[in-house]
């Protein structure tokens, strides 16, 4: 026979929180999706983004197991509902390695930049795609090098030239003999701006799957205890 009293108003709890996680994987692919195009603004930081594609995986398998577990405690099926929160269980702590992973990066993003920063002002004309990867990166958050637009001192044997998109207004040559010209080119580093962005994102991208772990939690105690309720001797319906 089906679940009564209590365990009856747990399954029901269950499935409602089955919507939730259904949402919470969704809105998980989503954070991870804004945090990973974020750090595509520019190859600078292509090695640390691994944790954003991770929690997009992760938020497709909290997309798909939430319809699980919403025919598992809707069915009654203890199997069904045990697998549902082992899954979950396995999934929260992925998602709490991540937060801890988003952290670390965090703190660690000023000298990543830093290298990274220096590295491409110094390779600047080596490569098409590190050139056209710098150039939109200045354009879009307005800035000219790294720390400041002195860092193109040595950009041309004058010592005076940046690159055109370090302009203001982006015409061609318009960078030749603008160093240090404030009317014409803009003079603040793209590492601070880039900084504070990408933080922002990483906290939204940690405090996400905190909030998306609690609520699992959640879930994962009401599976437990419609589990008991279930072996207790009540039958599948």
């Amino acid at each position: 026979m089906a679940v009564e009293g209590g365990a009856k108003c747990v399954k029901y709890l269950l499935v409602f929180f089955n919507l939730i996680f259904w949402l919470c994987g969704l809105a998980l692919i989503v954070v991870g999706t804004l945090v990973r195009i974020s750090f595509s603004h520019t190859a600078i930081i292509k090695d640390y983004t691994g944790s954003p594609i991770v929690l997009i995986l992760v938020g497709v398998v909290i997309f798909f197991i939430a319809f699980f577990g919403c025919c598992g405690a809707w069915k009654e099926n203890r199997c069904m509902v045990s697998m549902f929160a082992v899954i979950l269980s396995l999934i929260v702590i992925t998602e709490i390695g991540i937060a801890i992973a988003g952290y670390v990066l965090r703190e660690k993003l000023p000298d990543v930049l830093d290298k990274s920063f220096n590295a491409m002002v110094a390779g600047y004309n080596k490569t098409q795609e590190d050139r056209d990867s710098f150039d939109a990166l200045q354009k879009q958050f307005k800035c000219c090098g790294g720390n400041s637009s002195a860092d193109w001192v040595n950009f041309s044997p004058s010592r005076k030239t940046v690159p055109d998109s370090c302009c203001k207004n982006v015409t061609k040559d318009c960078g030749i003999g603008a160093l240090g010209n404030g009317t014409i080119i803009y003079t603040e580093g793209c590492k601070p701006k880039l900084e504070t962005v990408v933080k922002e994102n990483i906290l939204w991208f940690a405090v996400g799957a905190l909030v998306v772990a609690f609520v699992q939690i959640t879930g994962i105690v009401l599976a437990c205890i419609l589990m008991q309720a279930i072996r207790k001797g009540y039958e599948v319906m």
